[in-house]
């Protein structure tokens, strides 16, 4: 593990990362989902993409790194494009699981892997409806344990910055970022997801002019069984 300082809008960023197979040239950055880091995608991938240098980044406030600021997706997307340029690094492919999805399109990669990606705007239960408006009724009263009663359980345990930014990018229409993507995007996605349904990952891939779809048994997590057959066909897709 290594980690590397990143100055944006004035404050100083200190970004933990792990590069396997160094010595490679075709380059791989796998991003990780909200509430996760650069491990579990690398117990997913690591021994995968053999002939590929991986990076694996844990963004700002997640894993080892640091972030004492509200953030967007756009400020996490200009602040991995800056550790890139720092290290001198140009991806051939970007990977994204869930919110590292967005981050990974608005990168711009020549090709786009996404897992599962948040962006799409779905119906709340009407649990959470209940949920949000009882926070809202109750909110003047000034009880601190209102909040830990019903934020969100990604938000749970939250610094205040990470809270802010979390409100900032948790309910995000991205559907105009993924129109635009000039990427060769390749669309992972579990079946039984229920975080990011399998229907929002077909509106996806049709916004992406040059895309294909592999819906694939399990969860949210679904890549952590099936990581061998994304390889597989990131690579046969490459060779075209």
């Amino acid at each position: 593990m290594a980690v590397k300082e990143i100055k944006y809008k004035e404050q100083v960023f200190k970004l933990s990362y792990e590069i396997v197979n160094p010595s490679a040239t075709d380059v791989l950055l796998v991003l990780h989902g909200w509430g996760s880091n650069k491990e579990i995608m690398k117990q997913a991938f690591g021994k995968e993409f053999q002939t590929y240098k991986h990076v694996y980044l844990d963004m700002p406030g997640f894993g080892a790194s640091s972030n004492e600021m509200i953030l967007t997706t756009k400020d996490y997307a200009k602040i991995v494009q800056k550790f890139l340029e720092i290290l001198d690094i140009k991806p051939n492919i970007v990977m994204g699981h869930s919110f590292g999805g967005k981050v990974s399109t608005l990168l711009n990669p020549p090709t786009l892997v996404l897992l599962s990606s948040a962006g799409v705007l779905t119906e709340k239960p009407w649990s959470v409806k209940i949920k949000i408006a009882t926070f809202k009724f109750l909110k003047p009263l000034g009880m601190k344990k209102i909040r830990e009663l019903f934020v969100a359980p990604d938000a749970q345990g939250m610094s205040h910055e990470m809270y802010e930014t979390f409100k900032n990018v948790v309910d995000e229409d991205f559907e105009a970022e993924f129109s635009k993507s000039k990427s060769r995007a390749l669309c992972f996605w579990g079946i039984d997801d229920t975080a990011t349904p399998l229907y929002t990952g077909e509106k996806i891939a049709g916004f992406i002019e040059d895309s294909k779809f592999y819906p694939l048994e399990g969860d949210h997590f679904f890549f952590l069984k099936h990581a061998k057959f994304i390889a597989n066909k990131i690579i046969e897709d490459s060779k075209g």
